[in-house]
């Protein structure tokens, strides 16, 4: 296999089921605690702006994006080292 990867094939790593499966499980559980730590008090009293819900998005987007890139990264160096 090529180690020079076409963007486009970095994304279909992306979207295997097993990497955005795992992605989605760890923006849950890292994005909710994140979010709980740095907007809580805000959604407590139900004060959620705009801006609030962009930063709660966003809480939860940081860590899908982070497990997902972490992912393929492993996925190509393996694939890259047995082949």
């Amino acid at each position: 296999m090529n180690h020079y990867l076409k963007r486009w094939q970095y994304l279909e790593i992306a979207c295997r089921p097993q990497v955005w499966r795992r992605a989605i499980k760890t923006a849950l559980l890292v994005g909710t605690l994140l979010m709980l730590i740095n907007q809580g008090d805000l959604l407590m009293r139900m004060q959620l702006d705009r801006k609030t819900v962009l930063k709660i998005i966003l809480t939860y987007l940081v860590p899908y994006l982070v497990s997902t890139t972490s992912s393929v990264a492993a996925i190509v160096e393996h694939e890259r080292l047995t082949d």
